[in-house]
């Protein structure tokens, strides 16, 4: 059976179950079980079972629901109000005001956690109740968390540049360094939208509370004391090599409860109530990995990634309709599937062909990331969007509406990064 028919089937079969009210991790589970059936001589069964523990028992993903659960420790005590207070009299001046924060907080936290589900979990926590008890609208709440979310792919430390620096052979400290001022240009497009669009509509914006002195200005700041001690805590772990990823959670999460204990809002009511919460959105995170890491599978085993791959490479297109073909190959691509499996799937057919084309490769790593931080918020499998509808509970094609603006400012960066490679290679030449 060709690959279309097989594509299109499962692409029914996806929305069939979708439609039908069934769990997102399940609905994955189950076109990866039908792929695999139908497909594949692999037996089904053997293989989800070996493939969903693997993905449940991995060391790596441990750090994320540390860093959910201290999240929910910032977002049920009065860490996160702090953070509001210290943060309101900067970006009051700016057109938009405090949905800058989410900007803001997601840069910060993206050299935290690498994960852009860690930072669009944490941050939306602490966002979202604090911008609509101020009257922000909740299209442009949950669409720039969305969007600056992604940020945990590219500014470092990033597990998908790992991946990449290992699959295609080239620095991973180069590539780290490779994806600051990238991310730092998403991050301002991030919030030039926000400014534009506050100067067109000054009617939706809440009104400032209050005008400060510089003096008064730096007096606030002093709230931000706490955010900023712990999230330097966890910087400084990681940075240093003192602690992983993983264990740098844990000193977030220990700082959590030390500075809301220190606070007085360290309760045994609000302790429980962090964890439980931090519980039922890990697992409706851990449920959807799962259903995707066998849907990987299934399309490994299937062949269909490598067989596109291999369609775009005889093609023997130009490098600037190389680039662009490879992007909408990984933007297809990320309907489907995570963005570590994306590349471990097809970088060893896609490399040759970028090689021979002569494209950077630390260059082509960071445009990688990019695309597939876009992936994270394009239906139907973009996993920023179900993160965003476990915290909200919201229509997933809402969501996606009003994340939309930011895929088309990511496709703005990628033509910026086309023209002027020198944003991303600048850096790591230096070193």
């Amino acid at each position: 059976m060709n690959d279309v028919l097989v594509t299109s089937l499962l692409i029914v079969s996806l929305f069939a179950l979708l439609g039908s009210g069934v769990w997102i991790g399940l609905t994955l589970a189950g076109v990866a079980w039908i792929g695999m059936e139908m497909f594949s001589p692999r037996p089904a069964g053997d293989a989800m079972a070996i493939t969903i523990w693997g993905s449940a028992s991995s060391w790596t993903l441990t750090a994320l629901p540390l860093f959910v659960w201290m999240g929910e420790i910032l977002f049920r005590t009065k860490l996160s109000e702090s953070m509001f207070r210290g943060l309101a009299p900067w970006v009051n001046a700016l057109p938009g005001r405090l949905l800058h924060t989410n900007i803001l907080g997601s840069t910060i936290f993206a050299a935290v956690s690498g994960s852009s589900a860690a930072t669009c979990a944490t941050i939306g926590k602490m966002s979202i109740p604090e911008l609509s008890k101020r009257g922000y609208p909740p299209e442009k709440i949950i669409g720039s968390l969305g969007g600056a979310s992604t940020l945990g792919l590219l500014i470092p430390p990033s597990i998908i540049m790992i991946v990449y620096g290992v699959a295609a052979e080239v620095s991973i400290a180069k590539l780290f360094v490779a994806g600051v001022i990238p991310g730092l240009l998403l991050a301002g497009l991030f919030s030039g939208h926000l400014m534009v669009w506050a100067l067109l509509n000054p009617d939706k914006v809440p009104r400032s509370d209050s005008r400060l002195t510089l003096k008064e200005k730096l007096h606030e700041s002093r709230h931000l004391i706490p955010v900023i001690l712990l999230i330097g805590g966890v910087i400084g772990a990681i940075y240093t090599g003192i602690a992983t990823a993983t264990e740098a959670a844990a000193v977030g999460v220990v700082g959590a409860l030390m500075l809301s204990g220190a606070q007085g809002s360290l309760t045994r009511s609000t302790f429980t109530s962090s964890l439980l919460g931090a519980t039922r959105l890990y697992c409706m995170i851990a449920l959807i990995l799962s259903g995707a890491a066998f849907l990987t599978l299934a399309m490994g085993y299937i062949g269909l990634p490598r067989h596109l791959a291999e369609f775009v490479t005889g093609l023997q297109l130009s490098p600037v309709v190389l680039v662009i073909a490879l992007a909408l190959f990984y933007m297809l691509l990320g309907c489907f599937l995570d963005g570590i499996s994306m590349i471990v799937l097809t970088m060893g057919v896609i490399l040759p062909t970028v090689t021979a084309a002569g494209i950077d490769l630390i260059w082509f790593g960071i445009f990688v990331v990019i695309v597939v931080e876009m992936a994270q918020i394009t239906p139907p499998v973009g996993f920023n969007l179900f993160v965003l509808q476990g915290m909200t509970q919201r229509d997933i094609t809402w969501i996606a509406k009003v994340c939309m603006p930011y895929f088309f400012l990511m496709v703005l960066a990628l033509v910026l990064l086309w023209w002027f490679p020198q944003i991303v290679t600048w850096l790591p030449s230096r070193m």
